[in-house]
């Protein structure tokens, strides 16, 4: 039997739709969209009906979608195309410590291109202030990044009020999106955010496609240069059946979004609560109630989340901390919001999807508790046979 599924964070399955959508187009539709004759028009107008649909759920208009190959190359033209546009503005932008390495590598490639990046940190359950944006912004500031949703703990982020503040001093707003579009309301103008980024693989769509929303009037330098595609925003042949996929999981998510963000939050309180119920020692790691309504990032005192995964092979979620070559450091994210180190490498994050059923969650409670219980036991018996020793153990890295 295969293991239950709880990582639609990193990745989703492809929803069976969105399949035909894409096999039809790989059949079919494989005229070139820059073609004047019936093969490429046909393609051309598949793209069309993909940004409609893709600006429809974001609450723009058609003409401000690029489609690009995911969420990286989208954060990085966000990035690097806005700041070498406006370079003559200012060299400063404004970020935070928990944003995910799609955003905090082109940003460090920025320092070492004559741009200074100020990363602000974040309160124990990963919101970062309003104000602290506000105190950061200096007269060489161009542009503010800010994720909308955390990828580790689900933390939304207040965009709104960071946008009103980006528009009161005429500095452009970017957001990483990838995690929360499909998942919550992702209006661009509610947001207030003047570029945000989609993820395809995050929305039930194949890997490989994604978005750029650039609102109209924003100037940014194209990423990939070549022929006048995607408005000369985004040179390169469309891969037309991979967009069509993604302006099908658009329309999707948009008909959907509000009936399983309250099915998929009831699945996941529901899986919280029985495994306070069947276990002591369970901490939340994020905001408790402003996260995405998928997310449970959570610890087990005494247990190495690494260890935990690993000792459950019937459930599919991954560990809130990264232990590389021995280091024993905790996640960026984690570490940033200040969390102790016994509870940060405590830490799984499990994610929950459209296909999450009650019976998996209720069985995936009762398998992690029994876990825990037997690890805690085995640690116990351990200790003590140390101390009757006289030896000390050294705390390690599972995983």
């Amino acid at each position: 039997m295969d293991p239950i599924y709880l990582d639609y964070n990193a990745t989703t399955p492809v929803d069976p739709s969105i399949v035909d959508e894409l096999l039809h187009f790989l059949r079919e539709g494989f005229g070139n969209p820059s073609s004047n004759h019936p093969y490429g028009q046909r393609a051309k107008q598949a793209v069309e009906l993909a940004r409609v649909r893709m600006a429809a759920l974001l609450g723009c208009a058609p003409t401000e979608i690029v489609f690009t190959s995911g969420g990286t190359e989208s954060n990085n033209q966000a990035l690097i195309g806005t700041a070498f546009a406006n370079r003559d503005k200012g060299r400063h932008i404004i970020s935070t410590a928990i944003e995910h390495p799609a955003v905090l590598n082109p940003l460090r490639w920025l320092e070492g291109h004559g741009f200074t990046v100020t990363l602000l940190p974040v309160d124990g359950t990963g919101r970062v202030d309003p104000e602290a944006v506000r105190r950061a912004i200096t007269s060489e500031t161009i542009l503010i990044s800010v994720m909308h949703a955390n990828n580790e703990v689900g933390t939304i982020q207040p965009l709104a009020e960071i946008g009103a503040i980006a528009r009161e001093r005429g500095i452009l707003f970017h957001t990483d999106a990838a995690q929360s579009v499909g998942k919550v309301p992702t209006l661009v103008d509610e947001l207030r955010v003047d570029l945000l980024t989609v993820a395809g693989h995050k929305l039930y769509a194949p890997k490989g496609i994604g978005t750029l929303y650039i609102r109209r009037g924003v100037k940014i330098d194209s990423y990939l240069h070549g022929a006048g595609h995607e408005g000369g925003r985004r040179a390169g042949t469309e891969n037309v059946p991979y967009i069509a996929a993604l302006g099908k999981a658009a329309e999707l998510a948009g008909e959907r979004l509000a009936i399983d963000s309250e099915r998929i939050l009831s699945l996941r309180e529901g899986f919280h609560g029985l495994l306070l119920e069947l276990v002591d020692g369970v901490e939340l790691n994020g905001h408790p109630t402003d996260r995405l309504p998928n997310t449970l990032n959570i610890s087990f005192r005494g247990v190495a989340g690494a260890e935990l995964l690993a000792q459950t092979p019937e459930i599919a979620a991954s560990t809130g901390s990264a232990c590389h070559d021995g280091s024993g450091e905790l996640s960026g994210v984690l570490k940033a919001m200040g969390t102790q180190r016994e509870q940060g490498f405590g830490a799984v994050r499990f994610s929950l999807g459209r296909l999450s059923t009650a019976e998996e969650v209720d069985r995936a409670a009762r398998i992690v508790a029994t876990k825990v219980k037997e690890l805690r036991a085995i640690r116990g018996g351990a200790s003590q046979a140390l101390e009757r020793t006289g030896l000390s153990a050294l705390a390690s890295c599972a995983g």
